[in-house]
Order: structure tokens, then sequence, then C-alpha cells
């Protein structure tokens, strides 16, 4: 594995080691060092393509070094178009950075999006604000506060669906679980909006974002169950999305503007 390999995944606690970049020799704090270690790539929401594109570094990544642990790293991707992203990554390291072999990770990734540019989670429509929140929360390992935005997500989409399809149910507005659990049921029984691979456990879903909410997990645990549990959650709307039917319903009631159900 290389360097751009790791900085092309979302960051996580877990170190990946990768052939040595830095030629074995220290860098210092300040100096900066120019290696080919592969191209950055990076999925965004590219108005110029309407569509998302990988956005792509050069072969050269300029690496700053902060000290024997950390390094810095700013690139620029683009899209095959010329529309481009600033990026900034803190890489992370078990333990010398300029060894031959490192176990590195992301510590921290900062992206500067122009008007031309949106995150992948902007085709979801009005759920694409509290998406990018949880990721950005995620990056800042604020574990607890992105399961909070992923539970926003689900409840939003579920409420959003039933109102649309004439469901009637007890309000729910982050209050009962149980409520929550009968509308969720009625929901999927009519629109089958959780993905079939685990359409028995989409209660049980919801369940393990309310523990870690509520305290039933530590900090770090919540990081670690994120990505499978954003992975779900993106299941989810892209069943809605795909739902020809369903997006028209929701789109009559104006809640597909800003991305939802343009393709």
């Amino acid at each position: 594995m290389r360097l751009s390999d790791v900085l092309s995944k979302p960051p996580t606690l877990k170190f990946d080691q990768v052939e040595g970049f830095l030629g074995g020799k220290v860098l210092a704090a300040g100096k900066q060092r120019k290696v080919q270690e592969g191209k950055i790539a990076l999925n965004y929401f590219c108005k110029h393509c309407t569509d998302v594109r990988t956005f792509c570094s050069s072969e050269e990544i300029y690496c700053i070094g902060v000290n024997k642990h950390l390094i810095s790293i700013d690139c620029v991707l683009n899209c095959h178009c010329g529309t481009s992203v600033q990026v900034w990554f803190l890489v992370d390291c078990e333990s010398d950075i300029c060894e031959r072999a490192p176990k590195i990770r992301i510590l921290r990734r900062s992206e500067k999006l122009s008007s031309d540019v949106l995150s992948d989670n902007e085709r979801y429509g009005d759920v694409s604000e509290l998406l990018e929140k949880a990721q950005c929360a995620h990056r800042e390992r604020l574990g607890a506060g992105a399961i909070v935005y992923l539970r926003k997500v689900f409840e939003k989409i579920t409420v959003q669906t039933a109102d649309a399809t004439g469901i009637v149910y007890v309000k729910y507005e982050g209050g009962n679980p149980k409520n929550f659990s009968d509308l969720l049921k009625k929901v999927d029984e009519r629109c089958s909006i959780i993905p079939r691979e685990f359409s028995a456990n989409g209660y049980r879903l919801f369940r393990e974002l309310s523990n870690i909410v509520h305290g039933e997990y530590n900090e770090e645990l919540a990081l670690l169950k994120y990505e499978s549990l954003h992975r779900l959650i993106i299941g989810i709307l892209d069943n809605v999305k795909n739902n020809n039917e369903l997006m028209a319903a929701i789109g009559s009631l104006g809640w597909n503007e800003g991305g939802y159900g343009d393709e």
C-alpha cells in the first residue's frame, strides 16, 4: 500500500502500513519535501458534470514536517473537466514516520470546496446538510456527535416518506422510540425503504444509533462503528432515491430541491 492509497480513503482510527515515502530521512518541522506516491483520488459532486466524479491529485505530493510522528500535506484535486478542490491532511504515524514501512493514519482531513463542487452527500437533497455535519464530526473525531446526525437523517427520511405517501402515524419528532418503531414498520411495509440485505433489522439500526447517542457506547467505539452505520444510512437513502414513484411524491412536496431526484 502507498501513501496515496491511504489518503484516498476516509479517515479512520486504524493504522495502515505503507511503503516508505520519505526516503528514510527525517523531515524537520516546517521543512517541505516533494514525493511521488501516486494520485490521491476522492469523490465529489461536480456541478459542471452534474454528477459525482473522482477528483485526482497530480503524482507529486508535497509533505511538510510537523514532528517525527506527524506530517502535513496540502494538495489540489481536479475533476477531468478542470474543476478543483483544495484538500489538507494531517498524517499520523504509529512510530517514526520516516521509517522504511511506517504505519500511518489520517488524523485530520479538511476540504475547501468551491462554488462548483459539492460534497458527495449533496445528491441526497435536504438531508445532505445533516450528512455533511455527520462526516465533519467524524473527521474531528467526535463519534457520538457524528452518530446524532446519522440518527436525525434516519428519522427525517422516514417521516418524509410517510408524509409523502399519506401514511397515518403517531407524530414523531425525536420523541418516543416506540412511535418511531411503529412508523418505520408502516413506511417499510408500504415503500420498502430498508435495503433487502438488512430489511429484518431496520429498527435494530435505529436502536444501535440511539444506544451510542445515549451513552451506551464510548466515544472510541462510536468512531469505530461510524463507517458501517453511515453506509447503512446511505443504503436507505439510495433505496428512496431510486424509487421513482416515491421520488415523485416527495418532489410534489417540494423536498427534492437541491439534489434529490435530479438524476
